[in-house]
């Protein structure tokens, strides 16, 4: 776990919601000075702290309404740091809580530089990372849409596979006229009209963010989609989830971040295995595990290595270790600067 290190005089831990912050302001002696709640408007908060400024440090928990009070404390000068909201909650876990209490908590860590680090994106991209979770959402939505429309044909005792059939635009409509009953023609017909209605907003976001991936880092874009397996799209995630590969120093915690790697977890000498394994970034770990997928195709090498690597393990985890094996190789591309390799892959897999 890393922490933040605080040298300011006075530490300024907030508990932050969608319309108000209890916002508390303590020394390095832990005496509070400052312990109030007000709604969440930058230039309040600032007239609020003005007293202390600028010996100041915010803070706040990793939540979902964050970017406003981190782009105000940049552009004022004023040192922002963001809280690991689980981790938090492993640290300060309490009998009682409200928001007071919680403010107060964020600002004991702080001053103690007892609170668990979280990276705070960057304003530039960040809007464009959010563009491609929202188009993740989106698929999961097309997705859940051709699922269902594959149940209703096994409810009736129709065993086509629909799955290929299902996504070909100009035909798919006919799929309504597989039943006579008006109930379930209207079922189908729903899940279709979802499908259309989704399959444009997704192609037009898909084109949008790719212009903005040859804005901001056109060279290790080309070279992900280079990578045999992955295309624009986990391309794209790696790129945005990761943004500069040296925020993490050693491949290991790279590794820890994607969800690739069991943590050992160990008491009186016995494995207690479980634990935090979903503190992870999910979009990186759906990523490199759905690289395998496509990438055999026009590399025989590779396919033959993940073939005996199936063999060995079984298909889960055979999954999970190339998965681990492109993480590796993404993670040394972007730090080093190179091509992808794939002598060098299975040789160093062997």
């Amino acid at each position: 776990m890393k922490y933040h290190k605080i040298d300011s005089r006075y530490s300024c831990g907030i508990d932050l919601h969608a319309k108000s912050m209890y916002v508390c302001v303590m020394d390095r002696q832990g005496q509070i000075h400052y312990h109030r709640n007000m709604r969440n408007d930058f230039n309040v908060f600032k007239d609020s702290v003005q007293p202390f400024l600028p010996d100041l440090t915010v803070g706040c928990e990793a939540s979902g309404y964050y970017y406003w009070l981190a782009d105000g404390c940049k552009k004022h000068e004023i040192p922002f740091c963001l809280g690991h909201t689980l981790y938090m909650r492993a640290i300060t876990g309490k009998k009682k809580k409200n928001d007071k209490l919680d403010s107060q908590v964020i600002t004991d860590l702080m001053r103690a530089n007892m609170l668990p680090y979280a990276f705070t994106y960057p304003k530039a991209w960040r809007s464009t990372r959010d563009l491609l979770r929202r188009r993740h959402r989106l698929v999961h939505l097309r997705a859940e849409a051709y699922t269902h429309v594959q149940a209703i044909f096994k409810q009736q005792g129709i065993m086509d596979s629909l799955y290929k059939f299902v996504k070909k635009k100009h035909e798919r409509r006919t799929l309504i006229d597989r039943f006579d009953e008006h109930d379930l023609q209207l079922i189908i017909q729903s899940d279709l009209d979802v499908m259309d209605s989704l399959d444009p907003i997704i192609a037009k976001i898909e084109k949008k963010i790719i212009k903005s991936a040859t804005h901001h880092d056109r060279r290790n874009f080309n070279m992900l989609t280079a990578v045999p397996g992955i295309g624009n799209i986990i391309a794209l995630t790696l790129l945005y989830e990761i943004f500069n590969i040296r925020r993490f120093p050693s491949v290991q915690q790279f590794s820890s971040y994607c969800g690739l790697v069991k943590c050992e977890r160990e008491s009186a000498g016995k494995n207690t295995g479980g634990g935090k394994g979903k503190i992870r970034n999910a979009y990186l770990k759906n990523a490199f595990t759905s690289i395998i997928l496509s990438a055999p195709i026009g590399w025989p090498g590779l396919k033959k290595y993940y073939d005996r690597l199936q063999s060995k393990h079984g298909k889960r985890k055979a999954k999970g270790i190339i998965a681990h094996k492109f993480a590796v190789a993404v993670y040394f591309m972007l730090k080093n600067g190179e091509d992808f390799d794939m002598d060098r892959f299975i040789s160093t897999s062997r």
